[in-house]
């Protein structure tokens, strides 16, 4: 459960020396890694920034307060995921016994998951599995040149099309250095 408090003053520093909201995310990234908060909630507070409003503390909520995102259910949660990661949410609730919207809220915000294929994983690669994904991505641009004689038989309009497509993935990914990314 990140405490955003430091990250929504280096956005109102920014946005006060006129750094816009992509220049403010990529800072941010750059400095918070991993733990870094999303481009909506930096565009949210650039927002109301421009608004007048220039507090940096959340805005009061109505209702009683959250009590199932503790670090103690957060653990239970990530045990029972780490035991069969194609485990529906409902089951995981019956197994912890936390609500679905929080083991939800749980499962996206504290453990950084998402769900793949019907299983969750990590969103976050390792250093190792991101080196993998950019020496794969290298390994195959430079096979790809190599095999243009053999698609020969495909038109040189469609096999322009889809190799300048792949080719933009490739260089997409090896851009990202490895990170996950999805669409185009």
């Amino acid at each position: 459960m990140a405490d955003f408090r430091e990250q929504r003053a280096a956005v109102k520093f920014c946005f006060l020396l006129g750094k816009s909201g992509t220049e403010t995310l990529e800072m941010l990234k750059t400095a918070y890694k991993d733990d870094a908060m999303g481009k909506t909630q930096v565009f949210e507070w650039f927002s109301r920034f421009k608004n007048g409003e220039m507090s940096i503390d959340d805005k009061p909520r109505s209702g009683r307060p959250s009590t199932a995102r503790t670090h103690e259910n957060v653990e239970k949660i990530r045990e029972i995921i780490k035991e069969d990661r194609r485990r529906t949410i409902e089951e995981i609730v019956e197994l912890s016994g936390v609500t679905w919207s929080s083991v939800q809220r749980i499962l996206t915000e504290d453990l950084g998951m998402k769900r793949v294929a019907a299983k969750f994983v990590p969103r976050l690669l390792t250093a190792e599995q991101k080196q993998g994904r950019v020496e794969a991505c290298c390994a195959l641009k430079e096979e790809s040149r190599n095999t243009t004689e053999v698609l020969s038989s495909i038109s040189k309009d469609e096999f322009r099309q889809c190799f300048e497509k792949w080719n933009k993935r490739l260089d997409k990914c090896i851009s990202v250095s490895g990170e996950y990314f999805e669409g185009d």
